[in-house]
């Protein structure tokens, strides 16, 4: 039976209170995935629900009512983001370096196999596309999905985003399959050209592997400067199981920067920040996440940097409202960066993983 939705507010003594009826979205269905970004950079978290069967929900944060709660305002339809109509995993990400969040939503319903097939094959398919939002800079997005090359059958469960080779642009990785015993596709990979198109790299870089996927991650495990990729394998039912997989990431030559954030007025993880670091030729642009909705990424942030060989200098916005500017980092570091101090260099130890 459908439960309201529940969202707990901290108390700041280590407890939460619910309080989903009183800020309006303790809605009732079965919702998928849910995310959680500042689509309008007012400096509230919004929340976006992937309803399976419905039109989707866009919960614009509209700060402390009248009567002391916090409000939501389900504004989806006007933004222009209700579809898929079923759909799954989720999230909010810059995917072109504007400084603002767009969204990513996979589609969730096929007849069977012979639909991810057809598409394949390039033939016509009843099956849910995924689609991808450009964020319009006004409370709206714009539709780019066939335009970014990403209008496919991508039945996807587990997912998440990181940047696969240091370019300074979000590649995303997704993975297949449901409870279905019949239902095994290939996982699918996803490289963002220079925020115009994405490429699918599932066969080029070694990622179609062909077991249900589901919780993703995108880090650094190693700690050498590029992200490597961590997948949760195997189905629901009992005997349909798989070993979890690990690709190790081989470097792909561009530099980058490493920054593990403390927030002292903002939440100590410093959730919801967004840091824009400006090189010679670019700034690259991103916010303080774990990433997909059904997937968890590590907190700290591993931002690509292309060819550059200078930062001119990185810009944080805090949630708290600060906005803070580091001078004096360099490429191919780890920082330790606390709200309101200056950044400190932060020793990690890398190390080599091998397949023994």
């Amino acid at each position: 039976m459908p439960q309201p939705c529940e969202l707990f507010r901290n108390n700041g003594n280590g407890t939460f209170t619910e309080v989903a009826a009183q800020c309006g979205v303790a809605f009732v269905g079965m919702f998928k995935a849910v995310t959680s970004g500042d689509f309008n950079n007012d400096g509230r978290p919004d929340l976006y629900l992937s309803w399976r069967g419905h039109d989707n929900v866009l919960l614009r944060n509209d700060g402390k009512g009248e009567k002391g709660a916090w409000r939501f305002t389900d504004v989806a339809k006007e933004a222009g983001v209700t579809q898929p109509l079923y759909s799954f995993p989720t999230w909010f990400f810059d995917y072109d370096n504007d400084g603002w969040l767009d969204l990513f939503v996979s589609g969730y319903g096929i007849r069977n196999v012979g639909d991810i097939a057809s598409d394949y094959l390039g033939q016509q398919t009843p099956a849910e596309r995924v689609r991808l939002y450009r964020n319009n800079h006004d409370g709206t997005f714009k539709d780019v999905t066939r335009d970014a090359k990403l209008y496919k059958v991508l039945h996807s469960m587990g997912s998440n985003f990181g940047d696969l080779d240091n370019d300074g642009f979000l590649d995303f990785y997704l993975g297949t399959g449901d409870p279905d015993l019949t239902t095994v596709v290939p996982n699918r990979m996803f490289r963002n050209a220079e925020g115009k198109f994405f490429q699918d790299v599932t066969t080029s870089g070694g990622f179609g592997h062909v077991q249900k996927g589901h919780a993703v991650a995108f880090g650094d495990i190693d700690n050498d400067g590029d992200q490597d990729v961590y997948e949760v394998m195997g189905g629901a039912y009992e005997g349909d199981t798989a070993h979890n997989v690990l690709y190790l990431n081989p470097g792909h030559g561009n530099n980058w920067i490493t920054l593990k954030l403390e927030g002292v007025k903002s939440n100590r993880s410093a959730i919801g920040a967004r840091i824009k670091v400006t090189t010679s030729d670019r700034a690259i642009c991103k916010t303080v996440c774990t990433g997909g909705s059904f997937g968890c990424s590590p907190l700290r942030q591993e931002i690509g940097l292309g060819k550059a060989t200078e930062i001119k200098q990185i810009e944080i916005t805090w949630p708290s409202g600060l906005v803070q500017v580091l001078n004096n980092t360099k490429v191919n570091r780890f920082y330790n960066v606390r709200e309101g101090d200056e950044a400190r260099p932060w020793s990690v130890k890398s190390f080599r993983l091998t397949k023994t």
